[in-house]
């Protein structure tokens, strides 16, 4: 056992921070949690000064891809490797740890699983790992490799396989059951990276999206959804979904259904920064460019309304590796929630802390309360007074543990 005296601390779901406050852990989790004059200190426990800083839960990315890329060039994406893939994603989960992100939640990869085993049982370093294996897409959906010979890709290729069809989709979410997967990806409409669809082009039927949800409601695994326009936004949210990623373009009907259903809604921000303002210089192919031009400020309006609407926002930065979008940069979606959005700090914090934790279907996720994981970072900095002094890691520790910074 050990208790943590901070000069403050923030727990991720209150609206004001705790100064001189104390953290108790045993087992890994937190076992009590207040001001230092309400929470005892433990006979026999150690004793970790954080007196002089900032203490904050462990950071949640909700959106991440662990394929250990390296290249902007899709091309590049198909013919690497999944072992060089591995070996890459295993510094980028040093990397997400030492900037104080202690779980991530991986949408779409090969590695996956492997990662977030070897990282449950100590022979890796890195945050807690949930992942959805490869993600589901439709033949010439966000997920095919338009740029290859249909007969090269017709069992998937990099982070999707294909299904077509309510049977198909039901079977292919079943396998994805089958591998241990936390949580389910699908995509509903095209994107920015894929060749020869749109943001705006719906993808998967009704009854297609609805066998997937329907299958993982019976095993209790959450989905996710590709979604950055509004019709396939709805349709998504209208057949169960729990997360839409990206979700450029919504419309009142979409607000109201996220309303309705409580689903969380994850923007990822950054990569599209990243790709606006530096993609062509880092081998964005030129249609990702203009996809991402023509939609980049219709992106931060439907995140400003879904804030002002008081949808729940997890922070997600969709980096997958290169110079472009590295992993241990992710601090950079809490900057544009409060910068560009107009989230509060706290908010900020927030999304990326017990918002984020809505995501994962783990209750000890994202936030410093009785019965969480005692995943916390000390910071030297507030970052209520700027959300950027996330960066500014002092200590990072997962399950009580101090890991390397």
């Amino acid at each position: 056992m050990r208790y943590f005296d901070c000069g403050t601390l923030i727990d991720g779901f209150s609206d004001d921070p705790v100064h001189d406050a104390r953290v108790v852990v045993e087992d890994g989790t937190v076992a009590a949690v207040g001001p230092r004059e309400e929470v005892s200190a433990p006979e026999d426990a150690d004793r970790v000064d954080c007196t002089g800083e900032v203490v904050v839960p462990g950071l949640v990315d909700a959106h991440v891809h662990l394929q250990g890329s390296r290249s902007m060039d899709p091309m590049d994406w198909v013919t690497d490797s999944t072992a060089l893939g591995t070996a890459r994603a295993t510094a980028d989960l040093r990397s997400l740890l030492s900037a104080g992100f202690t779980a991530v939640r991986d949408v779409g990869s090969t590695t996956g699983l492997a990662l977030r085993d070897a990282v449950d049982e100590g022979a890796i370093p890195g945050p807690r790992v949930y992942t959805s294996g490869q993600a589901i897409s439709q033949t010439a959906g966000h997920g095919d490799v338009h740029f290859l010979p249909a007969e090269w890709v017709e069992d998937g290729d990099g982070i999707s396989t294909l299904a077509d069809g309510p049977a198909e989709c039901r079977k292919e979410a079943r396998r994805r059951f089958r591998e241990g997967v936390d949580c389910l990806k699908i995509m509903t409409t095209g994107g920015v990276l894929s060749e020869k669809d749109a943001p705006d082009q719906s993808q998967f039927t009704d009854a297609e999206i609805g066998a997937m949800t329907e299958e993982a409601r019976r095993v209790g695994v959450p989905v996710a959804s590709h979604a950055q326009g509004a019709p396939g936004i709805k349709s998504a949210l209208r057949n169960g979904v729990d997360t839409i990623e990206h979700g450029f373009y919504l419309d009142e009907e979409a607000v109201d259904l996220f309303r309705e259903t409580g689903a969380t809604f994850v923007p990822t921000l950054s990569i599209m920064h990243r790709i606006v303002n530096h993609g062509a210089d880092h081998g964005v192919p030129e249609y990702g460019l203009e996809k991402s031009r023509e939609a980049s400020e219709a992106h931060y309006d439907a995140v400003r309304r879904a804030y002002e609407a008081g949808i729940p926002i997890a922070a997600g930065t969709d980096f997958i590796g290169p110079d472009l979008v590295p992993h241990g940069e992710n601090a950079l979606e809490l900057e544009l929630l409060a910068d560009e959005v107009g989230m509060t700090e706290m908010d900020a914090i927030r999304a990326a802390t017990s918002m984020a934790g809505r995501t994962v279907a783990d209750d000890a996720v994202g936030g410093i309360t009785e019965g969480k994981y005692a995943d916390l970072v000390a910071l030297e900095a507030d970052p209520l007074d700027d959300v950027s002094a996330v960066r500014d890691v002092a200590a990072v520790y997962r399950g009580g543990e101090r890991v390397a910074v």
